[in-house]
């Protein structure tokens, strides 16, 4: 059996690749251009073919931005556009390196893809092989990964299950290696400085200026595009009130954003489509857990599935869940359920 190994460049697929060589794997390593032709390119590839060959593993480079700039960054101009605050990793996840690379890889002969994720594959009683959460919580990426589908997450390895991010380079430095990318990645890959404002403004005209309103109608302020603001947002809105105002919601076909104090913040739950089902509904307990952005707390919820959408009401009110942005669905244990696409909250 062969092994494909996705490496970025980065630490933690440097390490993915160097246990499974430890463990005897038949290994390739593959890079997927996800961003259009810069020297970076070669400095990467560069890089990579230094430490493969040190490693005796054969490495490919593959030009798929493209297809990354169609499956990912065009989607993420155009949720913005609509009102929306995307989720652009856990959409690159389940369309590009669980999709488009995964492809490519078997093409090239290998029958299995592991990557440097921080999660776990676990065999769960009659559920079969599960996505669970990874060993250190502070870096656990299986929100991530909760729109891949299970048949796929079964055919593809996670040797960071059980390490530790802070032991990544101190590992790698024992085996006299160095990524050839040093440092993290920046939180969206292809974002310039993380400045998304920038980056969308850069691809042409993006909505313009509008009302700022409170729940009853009032107008209180302006705002200057609703794609610059995101659901509970506090700072930055720029509107004088008798208390803190938050980003409620938007109206965009009225081009209203919607504010109110955190009092009104408050949501009973909400609707995500775009539903990914690691088992059937049928099968989960009663109180499942939904975690609805990274890095907010999961929270106990009861679960239905409707026409096709998940429904998650909290036990008790919580923050209102952000459109676009995913809800990932756990059971008590942190064995991954299913995932979907947040469109609106209760």
């Amino acid at each position: 059996m062969t092994i494909a190994v996705a490496v970025s460049g980065g630490m933690d697929s440097l390490l993915a690749m160097v246990l499974l060589k430890e463990q005897g794997h038949d290994l390739m390593a593959v890079h997927g251009h996800f961003l259009p032709p810069t020297s970076a390119w070669e400095k990467v590839e560069k890089g990579l073919t230094a430490v493969c060959e040190s490693l005796d593993i054969p490495f490919h480079a593959l030009d798929l931005h493209e297809e990354f700039e169609r499956r990912v960054v065009a989607p993420f101009e155009a949720d913005y556009r609509a009102g929306l605050t995307p989720n652009p990793c856990a959409l690159c996840n389940s369309r590009m390196k669980f999709g488009v690379l995964f492809n490519a890889v078997r093409s090239l002969g290998a029958d299995r893809l592991a990557t440097g994720h921080y999660v776990q594959l676990e065999k769960r009683g009659d559920l079969g092989r599960m996505l669970v959460r990874g060993v250190d919580l502070t870096k656990d990426q299986s929100y991530f990964l909760s729109l891949v589908p299970i048949e796929l997450l079964r055919l593809s390895l996670f040797p960071l299950a059980e390490t530790l991010k802070k032991d990544v380079l101190a590992i790698l430095a024992n085996q006299g290696l160095k990524p050839p990318v040093p440092g993290e990645s920046q939180e969206i890959c292809f974002v310039p400085n993380d400045d998304y404002q920038a980056f969308l403004s850069d691809r042409g005209a993006m909505p313009g200026s509008g009302s700022a309103e409170l729940l009853d109608g009032t107008v209180v302020g302006e705002h200057k595009g609703l794609w610059r603001h995101t659901q509970g947002q506090r700072r930055g809105l720029g509107i004088p009130w008798q208390e803190a105002l938050y980003v409620l919601g938007k109206n965009v076909a009225r081009n209203v954003l919607v504010v109110g104090p955190k009092s009104e913040l408050m949501s009973n739950g909400g609707v995500a489509g775009q539903v990914n089902l690691m088992t059937p509904v049928e099968t989960w307990p009663e109180i499942v857990i939904v975690q609805t952005r990274y890095r907010q707390q999961a929270m106990p919820c009861r679960v239905t599935l409707v026409d096709g959408k998940l429904h998650f009401v909290f036990l008790e009110p919580y923050t209102r869940p952000t459109p676009g942005q995913v809800a990932a669905v756990y059971d008590a244990n942190g064995v991954v359920l299913g995932g979907g696409v947040i469109e609106k909250s209760l």
